[in-house]
Parts: C-alpha cells; structure tokens; sequence
C-alpha cells in the first residue's frame, strides 16, 4: 500500500509529530510511506529511518492554483491512503482532489466531508502534550484498517537521526565561525518569529552569555532564522563578551546538525527548542505566555523554565502589562540549570569513554 502523510506546518509541530511518524512505520513495516510537506522541513527528515520518501512543496498563501498543482502531481502517484497531520482545510481539499481512496484527519475546519475517515477531536486536546494528539490520529487508523490497538501503548520517541557527514560539516562550520571545540558549547536561541512575548529579555540573554563565557569558558553560539536576526544582534550587542553569531546564517538542515554537536541549546519557546532534545542535545526551555504541558519540548532531556504568574498562559503575542512571566525568571536561575547539565554531561561523556576502554 502507498501511504501519503501531510506533514505540519511549523518546526515544533514536525518534531512532536515524529513518534506518530515512527509508529505509522511500526504498525506498517512494509508499505510505502511519503511525507508531503513544506520544503524546509527536507532539514528535519532528512535522514529520518521511519519513511521511504519526502516530497516537498512551497506554500504560497492558498492559491487555488498550487493546490491543483499539489493534487495532480499526487493523484499521478496513485496513493491509496492519507493521513493529514495539520488541522487545515487546504490540506483536506488537495487530498480530496487527489481521489486518494482513504483519508484520515481530524474533524477540524469544517472539513469533514472531504474526508472519508474524519476523525473526532479528543476531549483532553488542550490538557495533554501534542505529542499525543497525532499518536492518537495513527491509533485510530490502526483501528479501523488493521483492527488492532497497540499504538495507544507506545511510548513516544521523537528521535531525529542526524547522518555523521552532517555533524562533521556542523563542526566544521563551527571553528570556521570561532568556536574552539575543545571547550563545551552552549546554543542560544534568543529569538521567536511568531511572538515578542515569548522572548526572555536580550540583556538577560547576554548577561547569560557572558557568565557562560567567563565562568564555564564555554563557547556561546546564538541561532535561529533570519527574521531572528535583530533581536540576536540585540543580544550580541549588549555582551561584554561577543557570541557567535550564527542567527539567519544557516538554513534549518545545517542549524539542526549543528544543535546535534553543541552540548546545551538554551532558548525561548520556540521551534529549534524542540529540534535540539530529539537530536539528542539537552535543552533548557524558557517558557512564559504558551502552555508548558501541551507544547514543551518533549523528552528526558529537556528541561522548562517558567514562573506561575496569575496570567500564564495567556497565549497573547505581546504582553500588555508588564512582561511579568519573562522578567520574574532570573539570569542566576537560568545559569545554574546551564550549568548542571553541562557538568552532567561532561560526566557521562567521561562515564562512557571509560566504559569504551575497559570494553
């Protein structure tokens, strides 16, 4: 069977969505399976285990002209099932217009006569991680087509592979930069495209740095797009010390490597916070108007940093009072996480290479 998966439409989204994508490939091991997507997620899946195929397309504000496109190319393909992972009524109507036989997605944006398996919305939706809201859209396609339910038993896995050639170039672009890697390397993600509230203050980021700098002598990297780019030159402005300044200098497939060779990203809630645990790297989230419990970087190795202020969540794009739920979270606080998991790492790092030698 071939098997077509919109994939989202953000970066966050894409990696909560990879244990449904890995479950998908569990439950069928030898169906073709093609995720359809937005060009710049090629820099996530790229050298994901858990499909066969990635076709990419680039969105251009809902014309009805690249939606016939999209669905001509795929009706050509002869898919026999789709799973819709976004909630948008676009993506509904190109796989209608595909004549894809089967089409699974939740029953959102009055598109449910376009589908022929339109799925209920759970009830818990805003009280769980959204990691579990597309495992739960693969449990129901479990259901109905292979009439088993064992994915609802899954533990989620959102790990990213990330190829060796990659990392190789990651590190290469990070002493062309500065970078002495020798030393720990701490990736600052300062920015957020979509919100100013879900920023931590710059100065509070370059006091960061450069106690980052002076008293762990590590290497501090700031990353992120190129609409980022003021507000990392803000933070780089106000250092005693400067930073690497990597921000818009990459594109998502090269900063996804180099978050797989730093040792610690810590950022605002935003989507390379999600990309840095499921490629293995530990994280320190700040978090403030968004919800921590549906949306927090998922995994062992992430932490979230947030105060319990009478207004949080808000989910507001600007805060109109006083910031409170960014300005109450101290630089001393933020730096001692830091400076935990740097230690911890450093001590597994050693654990491990004395495992290897005795081995």
């Amino acid at each position: 069977m071939k098997i077509l998966v919109r994939g989202t439409n953000w970066i966050g989204d894409a990696v909560m969505s990879v244990p449904a994508l890995r479950e998908l490939r569990r439950i069928f091991p030898d169906d073709q399976i093609t995720l359809h997507t937005r060009s710049w997620a090629d820099g996530l899946f790229r050298d994901a285990d858990f499909i066969d195929e990635l076709v990419t397309f680039d969105k251009h504000r809902w014309k009805i002209k690249d939606i016939y496109d999209n669905s001509q190319f795929l009706r050509d393909d002869g898919y026999e099932l789709a799973i819709l992972l976004p909630n948008s009524f676009e993506s509904a109507i190109t796989s209608y217009l595909s004549r894809i036989p089967r089409r699974f997605g939740y029953n959102k944006d009055a598109r449910g006569l376009l589908l022929t398996d339109p799925i209920a919305v759970p009830e818990w939706k805003n009280r769980r991680h959204e990691v579990f809201y597309y495992l739960g859209l693969v449990a129901e396609i479990e259901k109905r087509v292979l009439g088993r339910e064992t994915v609802s038993q899954a533990m989620p896995d959102l790990t990213l592979n990330v190829s060796d050639e990659r990392k190789t170039a990651a590190r290469d672009v990070l002493s062309r930069a500065g970078a002495n890697l020798s030393k720990k390397t701490v990736a600052m993600g300062v920015g957020s495209t979509n919100s100013r509230a879900k920023r931590w203050p710059a100065d509070r980021y370059a006091r960061l740095s450069d106690r980052l700098k002076t008293e762990l002598d590590a290497n501090v990297i700031l990353v992120g797009s190129k609409d980022e780019k003021d507000v990392s030159a803000a933070v780089a402005e106000l250092c005693s010390s400067s930073p690497i300044n990597l921000t818009g200098e990459t594109d998502l497939g090269e900063a996804v490597a180099i978050l797989s060779v730093v040792d610690l990203l810590v950022s605002n809630d935003m989507g390379l916070a999600h990309v840095a645990p499921a490629v293995g790297t530990g994280t320190i989230a700040i978090f403030g108007p968004t919800n921590p419990e549906t949306t927090r970087p998922f995994g062992v190795n992430a932490e979230v940093i947030r105060k319990d202020v009478e207004c949080s969540p808000c989910m507001l794009r600007d805060c109109p009072i006083d910031h409170r739920c960014m300005t109450r979270i101290s630089v001393e606080e933020v730096f001692g996480s830091a400076k935990e998991k740097l230690t911890q790492s450093r001590l597994d790092a050693e654990t491990q290479s004395f495992l290897d030698e005795i081995n």
